[in-house]
């Protein structure tokens, strides 16, 4: 009895599964029906270049470490954003990121040197680049000074202006002009 109760649980359990498992069953080589599409279409990453900024000192052609190099693409008229970065001890920045055909904006920012700035197109999977920077010069200016002379910027870091103290005030005050007074 208990043999008979345990196999007639089996059978109906045995039934449901065989219900439920898919009825249709296709050949794996059955081509007649197009295959199906989930998601989205899939679209390849545009073609890129590899472009190696050099950056040198003008006057002595060494490399400059560190100097900011900001790319800045445009295909097609879409503008591509900007991509920031530094140079490393060989003087040499390098970024594969570029979409071939691209106009490329070069600028280059260095330390005690005047910024660069320069357009490029990318056509080449491959392209080296090398930008000496010069020390900064005079600044040409078209602003009169104050008697009318064109106004003159000297080359190099400008520091400002800053009055010197005059003599009669950078005496110690007297300690008895001084407001607090002790109390006894």
């Amino acid at each position: 009895m208990f043999r008979t109760r345990s196999r007639t649980l089996f059978l109906s359990v045995l039934a449901v599964l065989v219900s439920l498992a898919p009825i249709s069953l296709r050949a794996q080589d059955d081509s007649s029906q197009p295959p199906e599409k989930h998601g989205r279409k899939y679209k390849a990453p545009p073609e890129t270049s590899h472009i190696e900024v050099t950056v040198l000192k003008d006057f002595n052609k060494k490399p400059i470490d560190g100097a900011h190099v900001i790319l800045h693409p445009v295909k097609d008229g879409r503008d591509e954003g900007n991509l920031e970065i530094k140079t490393h001890p060989d003087g040499k920045a390098v970024i594969d990121v570029i979409p071939t055909g691209s106009k490329v904006t070069i600028q280059v920012f260095a330390d005690g040197f005047a910024t660069f700035a320069q357009d490029y197109q990318i056509n080449e999977p491959s392209r080296q680049i090398v930008i000496s920077v010069i020390r900064p010069r005079a600044q040409v200016s078209t602003y009169v000074d104050n008697q009318g002379q064109p106004a003159q910027v000297n080359p190099g870091v400008q520091e400002p202006v800053r009055p010197k103290p005059s003599s009669s005030s950078s005496a110690a005050p007297n300690a008895s002009s001084s407001g607090s007074t002790p109390h006894n």
